[in-house]
């Protein structure tokens, strides 16, 4: 019985690397114990194979960007301990595998509605965040809200050429049906609270607000609760 040692000491003997360049494999998920991945270059090995990928690249992996279905009345720091591999949609895991790292030093940006459910984005990125900061007020947002009541008269003319209520002017907005309770509102750096305020400013009362869209990135059929990583040819 070998006694158990590091995993990145043991590549260390296996392939002759340096113990950098073994963290980097490791990190990257592209080495094996009995044929699982693991991604942490502490993680106790004995007398299990260990391999390493004959693709494998001793490179920092590539920061990700994760899309999430964050049920209604979630926070953002709860929101973030719940990305881990199990919560990653059934739909989207194919491609990129879910490493310990993809859950390191990720930002939320795009800040929600309150009491909000829908896409928001945690991001390593920092062009992806710089976007989503220094852009905001360029990038359209879509959300779905149902609603309750009866609008008044001409109320979506009104919403999208702009009105008062209780004294406050709203901007236009882009605003249609989706089905006889639901409106789509799409806008581009919507103030917190301001769908609200435009449902009461046609005599509708919110029940529930989703983000579905920023920019050209929908979050899709993930279910709430569960994310999938932003692709390569997907553009805010």
């Amino acid at each position: 019985m070998t006694d158990p040692i590091r995993l990145s000491k043991r590549l260390i003997e296996l392939v002759g690397c340096s113990r950098r360049e073994a963290e980097l494999f490791i990190e990257g998920g592209w080495v094996t114990v009995d044929g699982e991945v693991i991604d942490e270059p502490q993680f106790k090995v004995g007398d299990q194979k260990v391999e390493l990928d004959k693709d494998a690249k001793a490179s920092a992996p590539e920061p990700v960007t994760i899309l999430l279905n964050v049920p209604a009345g979630m926070d953002v720091d709860s929101a973030m301990q719940s990305l881990n591999a199990d919560t990653l949609s059934e739909e989207h895991r194919y491609g990129k595998r879910p490493l310990r790292g993809h859950f390191l030093r990720l930002t939320a940006s795009a800040d929600l509605q309150p009491k909000a459910s829908g896409l928001l984005v945690f991001t390593q990125d920092w062009k992806v965040l710089r976007k989503l900061t220094a852009d905001a007020a360029k990038i359209e947002q879509e959300y779905v809200v149902e609603v309750e009541g009866e609008m008044v008269a001409h109320g979506l003319n009104r919403l999208q050429h702009g009105l008062t209520h209780k004294g406050k002017e709203l901007p236009p907005v882009k605003a249609s049906w989706q089905n006889e309770n639901r409106l789509r509102f799409a806008m581009k750096n919507p103030q917190p609270g301001i769908i609200a305020q435009f449902c009461e400013a046609v005599g509708l009362k919110v029940v529930g607000i989703r983000r579905i869209r920023i920019g050209g990135v929908s979050i899709g059929k993930v279910p709430a609760g569960q994310w999938r990583y932003l692709s390569g040819k997907e553009k805010f």
